[in-house]
């Protein structure tokens, strides 16, 4: 072969080459990022669904997003509830075993007496995605069993530390009963004690069928939720537990919901 030909030749094979080298590249990173989840949307998840919903709201009609406090119950979470109970509302709490339940029953108590949604945040807030199965398993159980020693129910409702789940937390979702809840609008309100700020921080990301999460253990949280259910108000949105958020639909065990 004259050498002008093998040189072409192997220019063309290069390319080649280097062509599948990117696309692999590509498909190793798409399959790396792809979710491993089954997921859907409050508003996916009502549109698939039929039926009539129970209670007064109906978020086929009405334009809701749903309120979540994670991390407690402590010792700001009685003010909370009294500012709820005032409102005529209801939210969904994700409550936390260790240093929560195990320290204030009493306030868990109250939360499911006034009528307040109850889901599973883990007993130590371990990433679920980052310990072995049976941990995982164990961080969910063990707060299955408090919350059910104190309310007399077990939550259907799950949700994830950092909202990190994988297959593998599906699955002991599904063995246990519980969907898991993610959001869409999150204050951060870890990073500040502004009212006013997170205030704004949830307001600005608020939209129909939201997630919205906050801690109620955090010192600037609590003092900020009068103007955010106020401003909500204003703007048209019916204030709602998940569950509301998602009826007629039932939430489905390992699913994630996710707006």
């Amino acid at each position: 072969m004259p050498l002008k030909a093998r040189i072409r030749r192997s220019r063309i094979l290069i390319a080649v080459a280097t062509a599948v080298a990117a696309v692999l590249a590509v498909a190793l990173i798409l399959g790396l990022t792809v979710t491993t989840y089954d997921h859907t949307s409050p508003r996916a998840a009502r549109d698939k669904a039929s039926g009539t919903v129970a209670g007064n709201v109906d978020c086929r009609k009405a334009k809701c997003v749903a309120l979540t406090f994670d991390g407690g119950p402590s010792l700001t979470t009685p003010g909370l509830l009294d500012i709820l109970k005032q409102e005529d509302l209801h939210a969904t709490f994700f409550v936390q075993g260790k240093g929560h339940i195990a320290k204030y029953p009493d306030i868990l108590r109250r939360i499911s007496a006034e009528g307040h949604e109850i889901g599973n945040h883990t007993w130590t807030h371990k990433d679920l995605t980052d310990i072995d199965v049976a941990d995982a398993r164990q961080e969910l159980t063990g707060t299955q069993d408090a919350i059910e020693k104190v309310t007399g129910t077990r939550p259907i409702l799950m949700r994830p530390p950092e909202g990190r789940t994988n297959r593998e937390v599906a699955k002991i979702c599904q063995d246990l009963g519980m969907a898991q809840v993610l959001w869409s609008v999150t204050a951060k309100d870890y990073e500040t004690t502004d009212s006013a700020l997170i205030t704004k921080r949830v307001l600005d990301q608020t939209h129909r069928d939201g997630i919205i999460l906050l801690h109620d253990l955090h010192k600037g949280t609590v003092p900020a939720v009068p103007g955010i259910i106020k401003a909500l108000k204003q703007r048209g949105y019916t204030i709602v537990t998940v569950s509301q958020l998602l009826a007629p639909a039932e939430p489905q065990p390992g699913m994630v919901y996710r707006p």
